[in-house]
């Protein structure tokens, strides 16, 4: 709430006989003595009015909403009208908005924890909806009836769970059960709008009872219902003892803390292949043989359905994929395991193993190994540039093609288990390594 220059815009509309406070969440995290990322202001004065103002101000398209965006001292500042709004028809926005008082305004906000307003000329805080009494119980509620706040905005219906994760609260018995009952209208949102809130659900000190909150309020069901069909996929005891699927994907997001979204979003879909490749075997153990690609598959679909950028994308895939490959690096050639390690998104799957590991058998050795090797083997080593390249080759009479691509592939394996040093010793090599190929051809 320090920021001179929100304070600046607040005197300048007060200079011009309008009143003006901070309103919504930076109000709440003062409160709760948490930073904020944006403050927003609530004033008197209109989109016009305020453009009268202020030399520079953005966001004209939301003047029909009441909302511009005003730049001041390199930041960007939303201010918006007091107002009311007329019959809401799309689940999103109101038809029509009318400038009201600060007290009818708090009235159509979202839940009362967002609903206050601060004066910073009197440092007042302005509380029409009891949201300083629902801070000190923790709860998340609805700001007057829940079926119509859920009407206006069915992404509130998301946001209450995403608040109540983000702030440890919980909500109202009445929130959540119409959460409960309006759960499929989720539906109706724009899945970006889904995906953004819960990405910052899965990125929050607690993902883990985020999911459990989707869950419970059947909204998990509506957006990932892959990750429902978890529940009773059961798993070998002696492996994972903790129970099933969802279980130890849920006890997986709660070793995380405010961890990179590719990491959560791998943690979430790493076994989602598991209940389509489910099979007990003649011996009566249970296997889920393939279940990495099969979910590899399936993230891919998940996270296209949910619009991710290509990058996260490729990174979360490449993580549900790998994710079982960890078990086989202790036998792995140095050349292959120096390849593993040079991998860009190496840590990422660190991680995605850790966890995986601890929320079941417990046993970290694969990755204290890895741990260990990371630090004996010369960072320059790991990725060291390459001796030769498809030029130097074909100087020397390969053809380019899949015989070239086969040799400049040995080269740098023979170069990794330290078998070549210089270039000379790998176009030698590639000398021998040609006149066997096109002997045996």
């Amino acid at each position: 709430m320090n920021s001179p220059a929100a304070r600046r815009i607040v005197e300048q509309l007060n200079r011009h006989g309008h009143i003006a406070l901070y309103a919504g969440g930076c109000v709440r995290d003062h409160l709760l003595n948490q930073p904020s990322k944006d403050i927003d202001i609530a004033t008197s004065a209109t989109p016009d009015e305020v453009q009268s103002i202020f030399p520079r101000v953005t966001g004209l398209e939301g003047k029909c909403y009441g909302v511009v965006r005003v730049m001041e001292d390199h930041q960007t500042f939303e201010v918006a009208m007091f107002r009311t709004d007329g019959v809401y028809r799309d689940g999103r926005r109101p038809e029509s908005v009318q400038k009201s008082t600060p007290e009818e305004d708090a009235k159509r906000r979202d839940f009362t924890v967002n609903g206050m307003f601060y004066d910073p000329t009197n440092e007042k805080i302005i509380d029409y909806v009891g949201g300083q009494e629902d801070l000190q119980k923790k709860i998340i509620r609805t700001i007057g009836k829940a079926e119509e706040r859920f009407a206006e905005d069915k992404l509130r219906l998301l946001r209450a769970i995403r608040f109540a994760t983000k702030l440890n609260f919980e909500i109202d018995p009445e929130t959540f059960r119409e959460i409960q009952n309006k759960s499929s209208e989720i539906n109706a949102v724009a899945v970006e709008r889904i995906r953004d809130e819960l990405d910052k659900i899965w990125v929050s000190p607690s993902p883990d009872r985020g999911l459990t909150l989707l869950d419970e309020s059947g909204l998990l069901q509506q957006i990932l219902p892959e990750i429902t069909a978890l529940h009773g996929v059961d798993q070998p005891p002696q492996f994972h003892p903790e129970g099933d699927v969802f279980i130890h994907t849920r006890i997986m997001l709660s070793l995380l803390n405010q961890a990179p979204l590719p990491v959560a979003l791998a943690v979430l879909f790493h076994d989602v292949g598991k209940k389509p490749t489910y099979k007990v075997d003649e011996t009566g153990r249970i296997r889920f043989n393939g279940h990495e690609s099969v979910g590899a598959r399936m993230t891919l679909q998940i996270l296209e359905r949910l619009r991710y950028s290509n990058e996260i994308i490729d990174e979360v895939v490449l993580a549900v994929q790998n994710h079982m490959t960890f078990k086989d690096v202790p036998k792995m050639r140095m050349s292959k395991l120096k390849r593993f390690l040079a991998r860009a998104t190496l840590e990422n799957e660190m991680e995605l193993h850790r966890v995986d590991c601890l929320s079941s058998h417990a046993d970290l050795s694969i990755y204290q190994f890895i741990r260990q090797k990371q630090q004996e083997i010369p960072a320059e080593e790991i990725k060291p540039p390459r001796l030769v390249n498809g030029n130097d080759l074909m100087a020397i009479g390969s053809k380019p093609g899949k015989v070239l691509g086969e040799l400049l592939r040995l080269i740098e394996d023979a170069q990794l288990e330290g078998q070549l040093k210089t270039k000379e010793e790998a176009l030698a090599f590639a000398q021998e390594k040609m006149q066997k190929i096109e002997h045996s051809s």
